[in-house]
């Protein structure tokens, strides 16, 4: 096959390259990223993979498959539009916002799956595929590579757990207004090395302050990188607020503290007033209800723990054209479309 793999944000890079691995992997198909320049100005994988910024060029491709992690993508492109999604975040209303770009959603697991068959059979104009989340194949291969790194690590601070801090980026959902000092007693209190993570839209007035704390505590650690996965593996525990990343690390069977989480469904810890943390971070780790929920979490979300999403994904778009033939375009109402070319520009036919 063509496959584009979509780059809207900087977080789809490491949703997108399990993906790109497997499709290398197979050892037929032509693979060419499309980066939008205006928010991945700096493209990591730039010097390893076939990579454009010119929509152009991605039409010129003629692609027969586009794996998009967002929530659009140019509807003028040929090829299987493929929803693959950029979290677990199902509280989030735009979750199951159906906007009419993709012909079909690749799902992460059976919660998900049944809401979007019944939309499907709302809509009536794009399928659903359970497969997993791509992230999982790269969890399911790299599990242990950090081991080590975390007893040195450990080793060095002369603490005895890791506590990642990866809060959401939205101005209405974050908990960093309000949890610093909070997160600061914890360090002080708690036997840990605290690690903070942040989404790469996080505004730049929060990055700046929680770089200074960092600076001024021996056992905080600030990470930059543009992906959490790594960090996720490494942590005993995850503070966080409204943000995929929990479920990610439910998935992990480990427990998560949140500040003020707007989701409707709770299966970890969550706390109302920072000053609950302290206390909050031991019950989360020996209580078996929190247990019992990750459980819930992991059969429902995403069971798919055996290194065959990217697989699934790659079939499902093959069965998709020998179905229905690769699309040249999608249909749409003059809205979409504008949205659509005031975002990716137009191209030339």
């Amino acid at each position: 096959m063509k496959i584009v793999l979509f780059c809207e944000n900087k977080y789809a890079i490491d949703i997108l390259y399990p993906l790109y691995q497997e499709a290398e992997d197979e050892g037929v198909n032509d693979i060419l990223w499309y980066v939008y320049e205006k928010r991945i100005p700096d493209f990591p994988l730039k010097d390893k993979v076939k990579w454009t910024n010119s929509m152009q060029r991605v039409y010129d491709f003629f692609p027969e498959a586009v794996y998009v992690p967002g929530n659009i993508v140019p509807y003028y492109l040929s090829g299987v539009k493929i929803q693959i999604f950029h979290g677990y975040a199902a509280e989030k209303k735009d979750h199951w916002v159906i906007r009419r770009y993709f012909d079909t959603y690749f799902t992460q697991g059976p919660y998900f799956t049944r809401k979007f068959k019944q939309l499907s059979l709302k809509y009536g104009d794009f399928e659903v595929l359970e497969t997993g989340w791509t992230r999982q194949d790269w969890i399911s291969c790299h599990r242990s590579d950090f081991a080590n790194e975390k007893v040195e690590l450990l080793e060095k601070y002369g603490k005895k757990q890791i506590v990642l801090y990866a809060p959401t980026f939205s101005p209405k959902l974050t908990s960093l207004p309000l949890i610093k000092d909070a997160l600061i007693k914890l360090a002080k209190e708690k036997d840990i090395l605290l690690m903070m993570k942040f989404h790469p839209l996080t505004s730049q007035q929060w990055i700046d302050e929680y770089r200074q704390l960092a600076e001024e505590h021996d056992n905080i650690i600030y990470v930059d990188d543009f992906s959490v996965t790594k960090y996720m593996l490494m942590a005993d525990v995850m503070i966080s607020d409204t943000s995929s990343t929990i479920y990610e690390f439910l998935l992990l069977n480990k427990p998560v503290i949140t500040l003020r989480a707007i989701s409707k469904d709770i299966y970890w810890k969550n706390i109302q007033d920072p000053e609950e943390l302290s206390n909050a971070f031991e019950q989360v780790q020996h209580d078996e209800e929190y247990k019992s929920l990750r459980s819930w979490v992991i059969q429902n979300y995403d069971p798919y723990t055996d290194g065959m999403v990217a697989h699934r994904m790659l079939e499902g778009a093959r069965d998709y054209i020998r179905r229905h033939g690769v699309p040249k375009k999608r249909k749409l109402n003059l809205w979409r479309k504008y949205a659509s070319i005031k975002t990716f520009g137009k191209v030339r036919r």
